[in-house]
């Protein structure tokens, strides 16, 4: 297995065979503007141009969306994909909107659903804390992340854009994933706080599964993520905990044997 920091949290995942994108978000740098009503919202996104070339990211088997927030599936995705690709949908909701757009072959990964030899299981999250919300909930949606497992690999989890709470504590629970990746940029909407992880939702993380070796995702791409590699990198050492937590800078690959 192998996971490859593309850009905030797209990821293209060699598992089993096939080679997966996650959460495109394939435009130039600077081509959209920030977040209305989040932090540092007068940066335009994304902060960084992409690593590798777009062929390389659309020659995959497959596409994995998390959910549709502009930053996990933009408008340069939705006209570069190709329209023959299958799509994993978190829901039927996202997935009639993506056939919708013409895809031709979307499917929701659900509880269970195969592709190949690999099983796909959705998993819960929520997009800030009960205050957010409270909030601002409707902007924010329903959100998934989702497991990978298969008898020749390490199970793979990805908790997608939620912050620490039961679903994720149950998800761990449930599956023991070997590696988690983790959307753990702090991204901050003022006087309501994160939407997102942030190194204190990872520590947590780090308790609940002290078998897996955790991945960093979704750092210094959008405008409203305000922790650093940097910073985040001190944090591990305080806590000790830099032998199980890999910051992967973009474009790095991150290699994972069946014994993970």
């Amino acid at each position: 297995m192998q996971v490859q920091q593309i850009r905030n949290a797209t990821l293209v995942i060699e598992y089993a065979g096939k080679r997966l994108l996650v959460d495109p978000l394939l435009a130039e740098q600077g081509a959209y503007p920030g977040f209305a009503g989040t932090a540092n919202s007068h940066l335009a996104n994304p902060l960084v141009g992409l690593p590798v070339p777009l062929s390389e990211l659309l020659d995959v088997d497959a596409v994995v969306v998390t959910h549709l927030h502009a930053d996990h599936w933009d408008d340069a995705a939705r006209r570069l994909v190709p329209r023959g690709l299958p799509i994993f949908a978190q829901n039927a909701r996202d997935a009639g909107l993506l056939s919708a757009d013409g895809f031709e072959d979307v499917r929701v990964f659900g509880d269970g659903a195969a592709f190949g030899d690999i099983v796909l299981h959705r998993t819960g999250g929520q997009h800030g804390s009960d205050q957010v919300m409270a909030a601002i909930g409707e902007r924010m949606g329903e959100v998934s992340g989702v497991v990978f497992s298969h008898p020749d690999e390490p199970t793979l989890y990805l908790a997608g854009d939620t912050v620490w709470n039961r679903h994720v504590e149950d998800s761990l629970a449930a599956h023991h994933p070997d590696v988690v990746v983790l959307n753990c940029g702090d991204a901050q909407v003022p006087g309501l706080g994160a939407i997102i992880m942030d190194q204190h939702d990872l520590a947590k993380v780090a308790q609940a599964a002290p078998q897996a070796t955790i991945v960093v995702s979704h750092l210094e791409a959008v405008n409203h993520c305000v922790l650093s590699r940097a910073a985040l990198h001190d944090f591990l050492d305080v806590q000790g905990l830099r032998a199980r937590v890999l910051v992967p800078e973009d474009g790095e690959v991150c290699a994972f044997s069946a014994a993970a």
